[in-house]
């Protein structure tokens, strides 16, 4: 019995993985072609970042809609359907020539980053409190590879033909979501799974949304996971932009070429932020197991202390890293560029990783509305940072310009949020009721 279930929990593991994995890659195949885009439509810097920026537009909302809707109609429903409408309107864009029309319907097919709390809910569902960190982890690092494995290979593949491409990742996205509606149950147990249903009334959500800890979770994934994908929509743009004599001294000419060599380093950010995401969960795993509080202020005798420690470090990485690529673009230095990207796309994979090891402990008894809420208002953050870089005087600056501005305030209220040694889920802006009295709504 108990070696069917380790299966049937790894087929739900796998069957959430593959389906994130295909929507982060038809979630930025825009991005991988914009080079193409901009040159088809004679499009300009700042008309490149409102392009870059559209892709994150749907995910605020979207995502804390669709984290309600796991709770209440079960992750795979939830997830065929997104896998379905974004696949036909893939496949749509694929006939369009007109720039506004395209455009719109890449905007609907960005609802594919959606995808990625209903996942964050499935995987809770099967897997215990002591493995959370890792089963997490490699669901949305391999997932989150798919950005990657766009801007690298989409362009290789199809060269500056997007049509054809959108065209195939949409009839695939179709037939994943027949998969994931044959193969897919919603929780390990019933009582798991009228729990979560119980628990996604409006009252159980307004408790969440007004949690500091919720609240400065959702800032963490913002300079995490909202940084990441909004520099999968800019870097492509950034280094075609930003080096362009520097790719140019080594050999790659044309749009074609352009293309190919700007995704790949754009590539770089999104492979290290995703294959180093298993192990920021292994990590998250291993601070709790030797109980490591090394950092001053945040809480060190709860049960979850030292994941929260984690993703302190985590969040200071990430703010000195955006310092370094500030510096490393004003050099001019492409190969100190790359390296600092690398470095930074590890540390983000720290925060992403570190962050929704903590979300399932937190909020256990409606997984769906808090990685909605968390999951799904930090990407708001990725339609500002494409804004703020494009809105530079030096296209290199702007990545110091957000980590002053906006991330070591963030940090400072992480900080403050997690200081609470009793039940920081507890305390918020208002409805103070007691979790297991909202869940009884």
């Amino acid at each position: 019995m108990k070696r069917s279930l380790r299966t049937h929990k790894v087929e739900q593991l796998i069957l959430a993985t593959a389906g994130f994995f295909w929507c982060f890659l038809m979630w930025f195949s825009t991005a991988a072609f914009s080079p193409s885009i901009a040159a088809h439509y004679h499009l300009g810097i700042q008309a490149l970042g409102l392009l870059a920026s559209s892709a994150i537009w749907m995910a605020p909302l979207g995502r804390m809609v669709a984290g309600w809707a796991a709770d209440r109609f079960g992750a795979p429903r939830t997830f065929a359907l997104v896998l379905a409408v974004c696949g036909l309107m893939s496949i749509a864009s694929a006939y369009t020539h007109s720039y506004e029309l395209l455009f719109a319907e890449r905007v609907i097919v960005a609802t594919a980053g959606v995808s990625f709390v209903i996942g964050i809910q499935h995987v809770a569902q099967w897997f215990e409190p002591h493995e959370i960190g890792i089963a997490e982890g490699l669901y949305a690092g391999t997932g989150n590879a798919g950005a990657g494995v766009g801007a690298l290979l989409l362009p290789r593949i199809f060269g500056t033909s997007y049509p054809s491409a959108f065209l195939w990742l949409g009839m695939i996205a179709l037939a994943l979501a027949a998969w994931y509606l044959l193969r897919g149950r919603a929780a390990k147990t019933m009582e798991r799974r009228e729990t979560a249903r119980r628990s996604s009334g409006f009252k159980s959500a307004l408790f969440v949304w007004s949690r500091y800890i919720a609240i400065a979770l959702m800032l963490a994934y913002a300079m995490s996971f909202g940084l990441e994908i909004s520099l999968n929509a800019w870097l492509p743009g950034y280094f075609a932009r930003g080096f362009h004599a520097q790719i140019l001294a080594l050999g790659f000419t044309g749009v074609a070429g352009m293309q190919i060599a700007a995704g790949t380093f754009a590539a770089v950010q999104s492979f290290t932020a995703s294959l180093f995401r298993p192990f920021s969960g292994y990590m998250s795993d291993l601070f709790h197991r030797r109980g490591w509080t090394p950092l001053p202020i945040i809480a060190k005798t709860l049960p979850y202390a030292p994941r929260l420690h984690w993703l302190g470090l985590s969040l200071i990485l990430v703010t000195l890293a955006m310092g370094g690529l500030t510096a490393a673009g004003l050099s001019g230095h492409l190969p100190a560029s790359v390296a600092v990207l690398v470095a930074l796309g590890v540390f983000i994979s720290f925060g992403t990783g570190g962050t929704f090891a903590l979300v399932p402990l937190l909020f256990p008894e409606r997984p769906g509305l808090a990685a909605g809420f968390i999951g799904g208002l930090s990407t708001a953050a990725a339609i500002v940072y494409p804004l703020v870089f494009a809105d530079a005087a030096n296209i290199h600056a702007g990545y110091l310009r957000v980590a002053l501005v906006l991330f070591v305030p963030f940090v400072l209220f992480y900080f403050w949020a997690a200081r609470y040694e009793r039940h920081p889920e507890e305390h918020g802006v208002f409805l103070t009721l007691a979790a297991h009295e909202v869940a009884g709504e």
